[in-house]
């Protein structure tokens, strides 16, 4: 392979050091985890027994449409701290929505944080889910 000595779109700006980008790579991973790490988790748990809360913040309606299994369903403007009671202040709260596409994730994230809860946002939501092969749950 050659490489040009003129800089392509990529490389036009210089990649962060090694150290920087281990601190923003990292802090990423503080906030966010995946569909496959869910769906790895769920897995390994015992069954009801996972070591966070899966929130999906969409409707009730398009909840009972299809749903990550093991997800309980809380929309993410009726995230206060009254819902959140049977749940210890320690726990995880992993939250999703629709999509890349959706900020309800994002909303849920900052309501949880705002009420001194820990949480991560599922990337990718539904799509995301879906895009990995895996199967969804509904109540219909």
């Amino acid at each position: 392979m050659t490489i040009t000595t003129s800089p392509s779109p990529v490389t036009a700006v210089r990649a962060a050091a090694p150290v920087a980008a281990v601190a923003h790579f990292g802090s990423l991973l503080a906030f966010e985890t995946d569909c496959w790490d869910v769906h790895v988790s769920f897995k390994a748990a015992a069954p009801g027994k996972p070591d966070f809360v899966l929130l999906d913040v969409r409707s009730p309606e398009l909840f009972r449409q299809g749903h990550v299994p093991g997800a309980v369903n809380l929309p993410h403007a009726k995230i206060v701290e009254a819902m959140l009671t049977e749940y210890p202040e320690a726990t995880v709260f992993v939250v999703y929505c629709a999509g890349p596409q959706c900020n309800g994730a994002d909303k849920a994230a900052l309501r949880l944080a705002r009420l001194g809860r820990p949480v991560k946002k599922m990337i990718g939501g539904m799509e995301g889910w879906k895009d990995e092969g895996f199967s969804l749950e509904s109540d219909a």
